[in-house]
């Protein structure tokens, strides 16, 4: 069986591999690089900014209230944006855009809206080979397909609750002892 140069884009950024030492010291050196890319994007915007303008600039503070839990961490536009960069260099920023679109479901008033947001999500992130499929169990993915008949802003809530706990308990405590979190908080605490 021939060696896969992509695995790394296959695997369940849920469940670490551990890396080898030559991987990490390359991982080291490299990250900057990543983020560097990632920031040219319109989506990393705000992050790039907090580097650079002083009307946008994080405080020590700020940045160490993301440590404290996911919620202060999604709470704040900025560690927001710094997080979701980081679930792309895990090649799991799918779990982010689903909560996000399971938020974004439970604000909606209308049917209407409500329907079309529902089987938007359910093509987007649920159905099986759906573009940025999520980890879902059988179970939960039933439910969901049951609850498209008649959808509404509760429908998708035991996903969104199993994802959000897929990122605090693996995604979460690795971001928070990353690179680039350690690099904004020193930058933070410079005052740059």
């Amino acid at each position: 069986m021939k060696d896969c140069h992509w695995s790394i884009a296959f695997t369940d950024c849920s469940k670490p591999t551990e890396p080898s030492k030559d991987k990490m010291a390359i991982k080291g050196r490299n990250w900057k690089n990543r983020i560097g890319l990632l920031l040219k994007t319109n989506s990393a915007q705000p992050i790039s900014n907090l580097m650079k303008n002083k009307s946008h600039r994080l405080t020590a503070d700020e940045v160490t209230q993301w440590a404290q839990s996911l919620d202060k961490l999604l709470d704040h536009k900025h560690g927001k944006m710094a997080f979701f960069i980081f679930l792309k260099t895990e090649f799991c920023e799918e779990n982010m855009e689903f909560w996000n679109a399971c938020e974004d479901l439970r604000m909606l008033s209308s049917h209407q809206e409500v329907m079309s947001k529902a089987n938007s999500i359910y093509e987007e992130f649920v159905k099986n080979e759906a573009p940025k499929e999520v980890n879902l169990d059988f179970y939960t993915k039933n439910k969901i397909i049951q609850s498209l008949n008649e959808p509404n802003v509760a429908s998708f809530l035991v996903a969104q609750s199993k994802v959000y706990s897929l990122m605090e308990n693996n995604s979460y405590p690795r971001f928070i002892h990353s690179d680039l979190y350690n690099e904004l908080l020193t930058t933070a605490r410079r005052g740059r």
